[in-house]
């Protein structure tokens, strides 16, 4: 069972990665449910702080990530069309490739600018609007990408640590 539990939470914690950059995925709760079956595991030593603590900021990053572009288009003048476009934009950039890994930076701006202009603003407000979406779209999503990359390191390296535990066979 310590093999299943393991290897269901490391798939976890790829998923949690994923879901930094696809909107419809909460990354961080996630990688944290991951975290949690290693530690549902024999192997490894109930820690209930540890849990608690990474628990506490999944649910903070995921709550700032709602906030965090809406505070960038606000202070840019943007509206919720932008941040729309921001989705669209970036959903856009996961289902057509067409500027290749770039095209996860690119296509959320054209989309938030896209959706400012459909909102009726002049281009220069379309365009801060869309910078502002924009710029709190990529601070949200680093700050998912860090702590699934940091929850994925104590992942690995607890699995590593315990690994003559979890894999036995017998």
């Amino acid at each position: 069972m310590d093999i299943a539990l393991t290897l269901l939470g490391f798939l976890l914690m790829l998923v949690g990665i994923l879901g930094s950059f696809l909107p419809v995925l909460p990354g961080p709760p996630i990688s944290w449910l991951g975290l949690l079956l290693l530690y549902l595991t024999k192997a490894i030593p109930d820690d209930w702080w540890v849990l608690g603590i990474t628990l506490a900021i999944a649910l903070f990053i995921t709550i700032m990530d709602y906030i965090i572009p809406a505070m960038g288009t606000k202070k840019f003048g943007g509206s919720k069309a932008g941040m729309w476009g921001t989705i669209v934009g970036l959903l856009v950039a996961i289902f057509v490739p067409i500027f290749g890994p770039f095209g996860i930076i690119i296509w959320p701006f054209i989309g938030a600018l896209v959706g400012e202009l459909l909102n009726k603003a002049n281009q220069k407000t379309a365009l801060k609007a869309a910078f502002g979406s924009f710029l709190g779209f990529l601070t949200g999503t680093f700050m998912k990408l860090v702590v699934t990359v940091l929850y994925a390191i104590f992942y690995v390296y607890l699995s590593v640590k315990y690994a003559g535990e979890i894999f036995q066979f017998g």
